[in-house]
């Protein structure tokens, strides 16, 4: 079937031509793709056409362009998880067959904001721990964590037996974490992040910020995980209701 016997729009149609050619390898990882030019050229299209799906493909993170340079395409995630699913990082590099790691940058232990108490539901909070960790897979720095609980939940010695934020908060609280409420934002150049990811200017990561709860609907976590966008993608199960 050619592209016109098709009868979706036609910038649907190169889209799905694109994305056969890099999964056939026609178009590899990391490299560029021809020119608008040749493209449109070899695909019978005409360059405003082949923009829209390229516009399309990037914003589905298939592909980047960069201005004056060239459209890439862009490595396939290492780590897929669906968003719904309340997954420990640590589950999500184990899964893809990586070995996880964690890498401490910093603890503190403040005076609780008026925002946390409120945050938190807990108007005597006094104190709050944050943590700071990268979080890798094979060595290689994959997600930047910033985790924050009241300080009575979160025993630093604890943390460095189990490794694991949950089952110390879990253990201490005496609380069973049973879901999170989650908001996802697409982050630009910051510099430390950047620079503690490894991640290149052009390169974008996706912000997960979330606030673990349990069955009885107490907050007892707040997370904000960076991710590589470039090594994560997250999917959401639609219902029809």
């Amino acid at each position: 079937m050619t592209l016109r016997e098709d009868a979706r729009h036609l910038y649907l149609q190169v889209m799905d031509k694109i994305k056969a050619g890099i999964e056939a390898g026609t178009y590899k990882e990391e490299e560029k793709l021809p020119s608008e030019y040749e493209l449109s050229k070899h695909l019978g299209i005409s360059r405003a056409t082949l923009r829209e799906a390229l516009r399309m493909l990037e914003e589905d993170n298939i592909v980047t362009r960069r201005h004056g340079v060239g459209t890439f395409v862009n490595s396939k995630p290492l780590f897929q998880a669906g968003i719904e699913e309340l997954n420990s990082v640590t589950q999500m590099i184990k899964q893809s067959g990586k070995k996880p790691g964690t890498q401490y940058i910093s603890t503190e232990v403040l005076d609780a904001a008026e925002q946390e108490q409120r945050d938190f539901n807990l108007p005597d909070l006094e104190f709050v721990t944050t943590i700071e960790r990268i979080r890798t897979a094979d060595d290689a720095p994959v997600v930047f964590c910033i985790d924050t609980a009241p300080s009575s939940y979160l025993s630093l010695e604890k943390l460095w037996e189990k490794a694991s934020i949950f089952s110390t908060i879990e253990e201490a609280s005496n609380k069973q974490i049973a879901y999170a409420v989650a908001d996802i934002e697409p982050i630009t150049y910051h510099e430390r992040i950047y620079s503690i990811l490894q991640c290149t200017p052009d390169e974008s990561l996706l912000l997960l910020k979330q606030m673990h709860y349990t069955n009885e609907d107490e907050a007892v976590l707040y997370s904000m995980n960076y991710f590589r966008a470039d090594m994560f993608r997250f999917q959401v199960v639609r219902r029809r209701v």
